[in-house]
């Protein structure tokens, strides 16, 4: 039947087979695991953030306010929460904010397009790997407790100021920093082959936080000619710079395919409820800010254990 079909019909398919490809090796590979989560203690009740700008409705104080979006799945004001309740005492980082900001980066990327989408499925799978080895880990009658280093000597007090909860600061994949420890205290990480690991698992998602981080720093820029580049050319050129080289040739061709489908600028600003690049540029530099202080702990901690180059 294939040798049927005419040319343009064996381009279309090829295309699809490709995307198919994308979406399922965009990361690597993954397992469908059926989740729930089981972090505990983190407060998801701020919704609203104050930005810096000279325009839109302000606040006492003369700063704008960041207000959810209707008739919306994606909330740029939830994943700014997300981002900012996740760095915990001076370097470690929440396990529960830091997957609720991929919750919400997966429906950004599901907003713009069924193609992109196939990309945010892989990385959901990710997510759901680390919480499915958290509800793992909180179920064993034997649930391993993993002082963290960080916190010795901390009174409770103390603990829920730094934005810890007392109660479960020790738990395994509570933190970053836990996790790393606790399972490279059971020998579950391999250095040599790839395997089912939290440490594996966050190693993926961190090197396609530092892809979004780009793109939306290059989407929020300004430009003193009056030209923007189309968010297709700056997802491509992000892509290039950073997960390009983690992936096959393949892959590379497929996603090349799926950044020609990405949607104009003007649909970014009604994505994040702005009216024009000066206010897209105010709302995606927190998040980009905010976004460099997850990464940069997370990438601290990666290295300092060996683990930047996890098969």
């Amino acid at each position: 039947m294939f040798f049927r079909m005419g040319v343009k019909s064996k381009a279309a398919v090829a295309i699809v087979v490709l995307l198919l490809l994308l979406g399922s090796l965009w990361l690597q590979g993954g397992l469908d695991y059926h989740w729930e989560s089981c972090l505990k203690g983190y407060d998801q009740q701020n919704k609203h953030h104050h930005l810096h700008n000279s325009s839109g409705p302000t606040a006492p104080g003369g700063t704008h306010v960041l207000r959810e979006c209707l008739g919306q799945n994606f909330q740029v004001s939830m994943l700014l929460s997300h981002l900012l309740a996740s760095p915990a005492y001076s370097s470690d980082v929440l396990m529960q904010p830091y997957l609720s900001s991929w919750d919400e980066l997966v429906k950004f990327m599901d907003a713009l397009g069924p193609v992109v989408g196939l990309i945010s499925k892989e990385i959901q799978t990710k997510t759901n790997i680390i919480r499915e080895l958290a509800l793992l880990s909180e179920k064993s009658p034997e649930a391993e407790m993993v002082p963290d280093e960080h916190l010795t000597g901390l009174n409770s007090q103390d603990a829920i100021q730094s934005g810890l909860d007392p109660l479960n600061h020790n738990r395994a994949y509570h933190s970053v920093h836990s996790m790393i420890q606790s399972e490279l205290n059971r020998g579950v990480v391999d250095f040599h082959r790839p395997t089912e690991s939290g440490c594996r698992t966050l190693l993926r998602l961190h090197r396609a936080l530092l892809w979004l981080r780009l793109f939306l720093e290059k989407l929020a820029e300004m430009s003193e000619s009056g030209r923007l580049r189309s968010p297709a050319e700056l997802c491509r050129e992000s892509y290039q710079n950073t997960l390009s080289k983690h992936h096959t040739w393949l892959v590379r061709r497929a996603a090349e395919l799926a950044f020609i489908a990405m949607p104009e600028r003007g649909f970014f600003f009604r994505l994040v409820c702005v009216g024009n690049q000066q206010e897209l540029n105010v709302v995606l530099t927190k998040v980009v800010r905010a976004i460099d202080e997850v990464y940069n702990r997370t990438q601290k901690a990666l290295d300092e254990n060996g683990m930047l180059d996890l098969p």
